[in-house]
């Protein structure tokens, strides 16, 4: 019998399914969005118990400003809200909190709690916990690489050539977060959408047909034992 690799250290999550979860309730959307909330606390205890070492939560994307206002008002407002009364839980966990995604369109009290988190679990190590909050992976392509001219200019060279894949990878949004492992996507959809495109070159995906506020830790052992039994070879023959 072949052995188990070990298990991942960079899981990133596609939380989906909020919404749909409410409509089956006869709920509204908001519902869903708020148990949503509860399942994410959850599955990073989880995480913690497990010894991942990071999770990235994919929040809000660049693509989600399309749906109605008053949907777009409440998740502002409730991320708001879990950022502020969590504090607690991060620091009890010893979690460190990362952000990544354009800071510039979120409202003002969002930004300012995203840095007043991150600044006081600095020190922290248990788990890096990274929420993608106004996040897409070609708009992170596009600001790392105009990030890079940026530095390259300040620096006085001339831009003569683009830059190799790993010094184009220190302009990240998270430049010291490993590649993500494993990417787990829930509700049974099956692409990437916008999510750690650069990154995710070589992770492995595992689909979930749970609708995000039932996963739980369990599921997450599931994906991570479909992990733990993939071959890795990265291009080469193993």
């Amino acid at each position: 019998m072949d052995q188990l690799r070990p298990i991942p250290k960079h899981i990133g999550i596609i939380m989906d399914g909020n919404g749909r979860w409410a409509e089956r309730r006869g709920k509204p959307r908001s519902f869903g969005h708020k148990s949503g909330t509860d399942t994410a606390k959850k599955v990073i205890t989880s995480a913690i118990e497990m010894g991942i070492e990071w999770l990235t939560l994919y929040v809000f994307s660049t693509e989600n400003w399309k749906r109605p206002e008053r949907e777009v008002r409440f998740l502002m407002e409730l991320i708001r809200r879990y950022m502020k009364s969590e504090a607690p839980f991060y620091h009890k966990n010893k979690i460190r909190l990362h952000h990544l995604g354009d800071p510039e369109r979120l409202p003002e009290e969002i930004r300012r709690e995203i840095v007043e988190a991150s600044e006081a679990t600095s020190h922290y190590d248990r788990l890096h916990l990274a929420l993608a909050i106004n996040y897409g992976g070609r708009d992170e392509i596009l600001r790392s690489f105009q990030r890079w001219v940026t530095a390259t200019l300040e620096k006085g060279e001339t831009i003569s050539s683009a830059p190799t894949s790993e010094e184009f990878s220190t302009y990240l949004d998270l430049p010291e977060a490993p590649s993500p492992d494993l990417i787990i996507r829930t509700a049974g959809e099956q692409r990437m959408s916008n999510f750690l495109l650069w990154e995710s070159a070589y992770s492995e995906y595992y689909f979930s047909e749970v609708l995000w506020p039932d996963f739980d830790g369990e599921e997450l052992s599931k994906a991570i034992e479909f992990y733990r039994g993939r071959k890795r070879k990265y291009g080469g023959v193993g």
